[in-house]
């Protein structure tokens, strides 16, 4: 993700911000530009941007940040929607009647707003299921009542369901150690799910089928049953060497579950050394036997060799400074070669997507 500024004083401020801690201006993101803007107060409901790029141009706040307080997006004054274009892809929100829900609809939101902005700026394909009922994609955000009846996170043509209680930071985290996985995020779990929505658009979906054969010589034929894979896998575990062909012991379940453990992979890869681009963050250690890392090459014009070529020298100053700190890795992984294939493979996908849109 690319850095962000206050247009009123050239403050740093986050994606997720919406006033300035310095100056305090009304901040929110338009979609329009790309970019997080500066706002002054332009009475009825409306607000000035003070961003160069928009030359004055009046926007109103999203319902969900304007009310719901959830959402930072804003939508130009003469717009009939209410919603901002992040907000019109959840079509279910959490039972507002539990208190709790709202918070952990707000992480819902930011995460899924970071999910679309990568989508977005990769060039995939993106709309919602009210522009597009057969090939768009909707999130709803479900909790369990207690009825015996699970809220199971995952895909489903296009629909997204995640369990609210993801957003909880007690339950992911016991939810990860229980189930040995050394990376868990409310993030993680946006990236693997439109995976597979992906899968379906770019892979299964392709008019030409070019892609299907590619895919099964790298991950397995998709046509096994997933039901039977995935039971076995809860029954026996994943094989001793999983490591060795898979990203992650999950991906081992079954071909669909490689490619979604990869495609979230490749997005974790991509916006990480995006930010680091962006921040102007380089490696330049006196010794020669250090890592090093100088290319400033812009993500969207990087070869995939460039990418890996920087992934293991920013990973290992991450881990190193995480490390530091007390704290856990940020990257507990080893990618071994057949891994790499397959994000390369992932890398081709995007980019010819990409080309077409």
């Amino acid at each position: 993700m690319k850095t962000f500024h206050c247009d009123h004083c050239n403050q740093l401020v986050f994606f997720e911000n919406e006033h300035c801690e310095r100056c305090e201006a009304r901040l929110g993101y338009v979609p329009q530009t790309g970019e997080m803007h500066a706002f002054e107060d332009a009475g009825e409901g409306c607000w000035r941007s003070l961003n160069a790029q928009a030359d004055g141009a009046r926007f109103r706040q999203c319902h969900n940040y304007a009310v719901e307080n959830v959402c930072n997006g804003m939508i130009p004054a003469d717009s009939d929607d209410t919603l901002c274009r992040a907000c019109q892809f959840t079509c279910t929100i959490p039972n507002l009647s539990q208190p709790e829900n709202r918070l952990y609809w707000y992480r819902l939101e930011t995460a899924k707003r970071r999910l679309l902005y990568t989508l977005g700026a990769l060039g995939l394909p993106l709309v919602t299921c009210t522009e597009d009922p057969e090939h768009g994609l909707q999130f709803e955000f479900l909790e369990e009542t207690g009825d015996g009846q699970p809220v199971m996170t995952g895909h489903d043509h296009g629909l997204i369901t995640m369990n609210i209680a993801e957003a909880d930071d007690a339950h992911r985290e016991h939810t990860r150690v229980s189930l040995h996985e050394p990376y868990r995020t409310l993030l993680g779990h946006f990236r693997h799910e439109v995976g597979h929505y992906y899968f379906d658009r770019l892979i299964a979906q392709e008019p030409t089928g070019r892609w299907l054969e590619p895919f099964r010589r790298l991950f397995g034929d998709e046509r096994a049953d997933y039901a039977e894979a995935l039971a076995a896998h809860y029954a026996e575990g994943p094989a001793p060497d999983w490591a060795e062909r898979h990203v992650s012991a999950y991906a081992s379940v079954h071909p669909w579950e490689d490619w979604a453990e990869t495609w979230a992979h490749y997005l974790h890869i991509v916006d990480t050394l995006d930010t680091a681009t962006a921040c102007g963050l380089a490696l330049l250690p006196e010794s020669r036997d250090e890592p090093v890392l100088v290319d400033q090459t812009p993500v969207d014009e990087a070869s995939f060799d460039s990418l890996m070529a920087r992934w293991f020298p920013l990973t290992y100053a991450l881990n190193s400074l995480n490390r530091s700190l007390g704290m856990p890795d940020g990257y507990p992984f080893a990618l071994a070669t057949p891994v790499i294939d397959k994000l390369r493979f992932v890398h081709r996908v995007i980019s010819a997507s990409s080309s077409r849109s």
